[in-house]
């Protein structure tokens, strides 16, 4: 015996005959944009062939007998056919014996669906009975829309009688109206962008023709996506600047956890190595945050990881994530040499996505205006996602410093942001419940564990970008400035053993705090800590971009041979103009939108951000360790130049 359930579910079974009556299911979907005359006309036929077909009504009382001229054992389907013809015509309704034998072939075949007037029920098509021709020339012009600039429709149709022109000669055809060719650009441009975002048109047209892929994370840390952009919130730097700055933050896929965030006014590679040595330390508990934000308090395993990681013991609730792949876009910070040694260093896989694919990093950027929504609207000094959402007085509501505003980011993830049920952390089996960062990552660490990893002073220093030099008699010069220390004595003028680099010696420094670097020392190992000659004269912790615009700033002056003195000096002037601000600057010598924001810059990034190596104690009868072993010769100071005793000197 072969089961029922097995014969309907078969896929060769064939009806050899159909039960009477019955009749395919109409489209319910296709009834409702019918016009509702036509679908009550549907019914009251459909009503009249069932009685023909069956020899009951379908309004019928149950287990009631047929009517004698509807009866199927003793009249044949045409004697009832023509039972029906004679009882519609005397009731008064106009119908031919074909037009009744026409309408019960249908029904039969096709339902309901067969009885409507399928005039009604034409699909057009999405580009009617325009000329295909035009058609083509269209979809050629939209396309070409990818990369231009966002136009008007009127330049999409000059641009299609351009290519009938080309393509056809004397031969093209006119174009429709203009109404109807609004609505066939409509149609052809539907979710193109071609009259609207630039950004979102390009993004559109690379995307795949087939379904989006995607990546289950199942463990934290697995997927963890990186982006920079600008938070819509006016900040104060440290010169009085008022500007925007910049985000980049870290998503985990698996809990949807931000494991650290940095506000910069730009992004540096710098600062995307900084960004993954927070990652990996814990979020300590601050002065001024609620009890209830300890890690000991939330639903985070706190006594399992403590027992791993002893730097837990006193920590907010905001897990450490190590990260094992990071997907990022192209941008210059991320593809640096010194962000892929980080995640080279801490055997963290770099995978970049494909050029033009935002999509590939959905959750990070899909998190940007979760941000927005959850936090920078709240902060004094929103000015909006753009210029027909900023309000009258965005710019000077800013109250917020860079750092003010750091602490207050970093205060609503802990608060905010880990503990909100968030929308991509559903279960399966309880989909109307939605899990918080941290319970997500709670429930996993049961599953995959914890791995610490502590990051020294060292690791930090390796993280630093590289720059190969040798050791003079003077120190060692980078970017043309001097550094000595008594510690290179014994490595003056010496081969370093690195052949392949000629002997120098490796060098790591900071971008953004040049007042020291770091010298491999390839004999003893470890690192001599090497500070700038000019600390005394320069005392202001200038960052490397703030040394690098001034060296620009002297060279469009023409002073191409500029000594490192007028380069601090330069440097020094940059920074007390900007932090003058505009206002009480003198005419003809106003800061430019480059200088306050270079300035601002390096006041924000002049504190180191990470661990740093303790510099070697100095000797017993060392002053100062920046002072050089040599005594200073006496000064012999210049006469006064006297144009006119010199001109008395002069013979003709």
């Amino acid at each position: 015996m072969i089961p029922l359930s097995q014969v309907f579910t078969s896929g060769d079974l064939e009806w050899v005959s159909t039960p009477r009556g019955a009749a395919p299911l109409p489209p319910a979907g296709m009834l409702e944009v019918l016009p509702e005359a036509a679908v009550t006309r549907a019914r009251w036929w459909e009503g009249h062939l069932i009685e023909v077909l069956t020899g009951v009504a379908p309004d019928a009382a149950p287990a009631s007998a047929p009517r004698p001229q509807y009866d199927p054992s003793r009249h044949t389907l045409r004697q009832r056919e023509l039972a029906k013809l004679a009882e519609l015509q005397a009731a008064g309704h106009t119908v031919s014996f074909a037009t009744l034998k026409r309408r019960r072939a249908a029904y039969e075949q096709r339902g309901l669906w067969g009885l409507i007037d399928q005039r009604l029920a034409r699909v057009s098509g999405p580009t009617g009975r325009t000329d295909e021709r035009v058609v083509a020339a269209t979809v050629r012009a939209i396309e070409e829309e990818t990369d231009r600039s966002t136009g008007t429709v009127d330049r999409l149709r000059w641009r299609v009688t351009q290519i009938l022109a080309a393509e056809h000669g004397a031969a093209a055809p006119s174009l429709p109206s203009q109404a109807t060719f609004y609505r066939l650009v409509r149609r052809l441009a539907r979710s193109k962008h071609t009259f609207g975002s630039a950004a979102t048109r390009r993004s559109r047209a690379h995307a795949p023709p087939g379904p989006f892929g995607s990546v289950t994370a199942v463990r934290p840390g697995q997927w963890v996506q990186i982006d920079s952009t600008p938070i819509d919130v006016r900040v104060v730097l440290d010169n009085g600047v008022v500007d925007r700055a910049e985000l980049t933050w870290m998503v985990d896929l698996a809990t949807r956890s931000i494991p650290a965030a940095v506000l910069r006014p730009t992004t540096k590679a710098a600062d995307a190595a900084v960004l993954l040595a927070r990652a990996l330390t814990p979020e300590p508990m601050r002065p001024g945050w609620a009890d209830a934000l300890r890690m000991s308090r939330s639903v985070l395993p706190h006594r399992r990881l403590t027992a791993v990681d002893q730097r837990l013991a006193h920590a907010a609730c905001r897990p450490v994530i190590v990260p094992e792949t990071i997907v990022c876009d192209h941008g210059k910070a991320y593809v640096s040499q010194t962000f892929r040694t980080a995640c080279r260093a801490m055997g963290i896989n770099f995978q970049p996505t494909h050029r033009g694919s935002p999509w590939e990093k959905g959750v990070v950027e899909r998190s940007f205006a979760s941000m927005n929504t959850l936090f920078a609207q709240y902060v004094a000094g929103y000015v909006g996602r753009g210029v027909e959402h900023r309000g009258a007085r965005a710019g000077q509501d800013a109250v917020w410093s860079l750092v003010e505003l750091q602490a207050l980011l970093d205060e609503w993830i802990v608060t905010v942001w880990q503990n909100r049920p968030h929308e991509g952390l559903r279960d399966p089996l309880t989909p109307d419940l939605a899990l918080t960062p941290n319970e997500q990552y709670a429930a996993l660490v049961e599953v995959a564990g914890y791995v610490p990893v502590a990051l020294s002073a060292s690791d930090y220093v390796e993280l630093l970008p590289v720059s190969w030099n040798a050791i003079t008699r003077s120190g060692i010069r980078l970017h043309r400035r001097t550094y000595d220390d008594r510690a290179l004595n014994d490595y003056r003028g010496e081969h370093s053993g690195i052949t392949a680099k000629k002997g120098l010696w490796e060098v790591h420094f900071d971008p953004y705090d040049v007042t020291r670097i770091w010298v491999r020392d390839h004999r003893r190992s470890g690192w001599i800590t090497v500070g700038w000659t000019h600390l005394r004269a320069s005392p202001a912790p200038f960052g490397e971009l703030a040394w690098q615009h001034a060296r620009d700033v002297l060279r469009h002056r023409g002073q191409d041979q500029a000594t490192e003195a007028d380069i601090a000096d330069a440097a020094a002037q940059l920074l007390q103009r900007a932090e003058r601000g505009p206002a009480s600057q003198p005419e003809g010598a106003a800061a430019t939108s480059r200088d306050r924001r270079v300035a601002g810059r390096t006041r924000v990034t002049n504190t180191p951000s990470g661990p740093r190596p303790e510099p070697a104690p100095p000797a017993e009868d060392d002053q100062s360790s920046y002072d050089t072993a040599e005594a200073l010769a006496p000064v012999i100071p210049l006469p006064v130049f006297d144009a006119r005793e010199e001109a008395k000197k002069w013979r003709f």
